[in-house]
């Protein structure tokens, strides 16, 4: 193979390399680092229900709607990351490289201002050009949400998935005229 021939298929097994790395990074970042931050800082919530329970619900409940989720993802329930995993089905954010820093983009965007938001977000800033567009996207509609910080997630559990999303993932003017609107009533 000539010379020229070869740099041209390094160039394009180069990026994949950077990639595997980088989402490799990701997931140290989230468990080796994120996962003892949170059993350092966060009480451990009390989470009520099993894989089972989440299965046996109506499937429109969040709950099922979890359930799919860690299925779909062959993923389980982790300790300290229910309200995560919860956030991910309500805000339609896959668990990907690509929708794990939308994910926290959206909720740095809405108010959630911690140290691992902030590192997610800066390592995908940095890292993931790609997805600069997704990643603006995230960040305008966090930024327009409706603040969620006051959100118990573990209680959407046993709700309707599409009321869920009706009352909390709109926009911040479209809430005021609603309230508005009942309190005229």
């Amino acid at each position: 193979m000539p010379n020229n021939q070869m740099w041209f298929t390094s160039l394009k097994i180069y990026p994949m390399k950077i990639k595997q790395l980088r989402a490799r990074l990701l997931v140290f970042l989230a468990h080796e680092v994120g996962l003892p931050y949170f059993k350092l800082i966060r009480k451990q919530i009390s989470f009520p229900y099993t894989d089972a329970d989440l299965e046996n619900m109506p499937e429109s409940t969040v709950g099922h709607q979890l359930h799919r989720f860690f299925k779909q993802h062959s993923l389980g329930l982790l300790p300290y990351y229910e309200r995560h995993d919860i956030k991910h089905v309500l805000l339609g954010y896959p668990p990907t490289e690509e929708g794990e820093v939308c994910l926290q983009t959206f909720m740095l965007a809405n108010g959630r201002i911690t140290f691992p938001v902030m590192v997610a977000v800066a390592y995908g800033w940095l890292t993931m050009p790609e997805f600069h567009t997704s990643f603006k996207a995230a960040w305008n509609k966090g930024r327009n949400n409706i603040p969620l910080k006051d959100v118990n997630w573990v209680s959407l559990i046993p709700h309707e998935l599409q009321e869920i999303q009706q009352l909390l993932i709109t926009e911040k003017q479209n809430h005021f005229s609603l309230n508005n609107e009942a309190n005229s009533q």
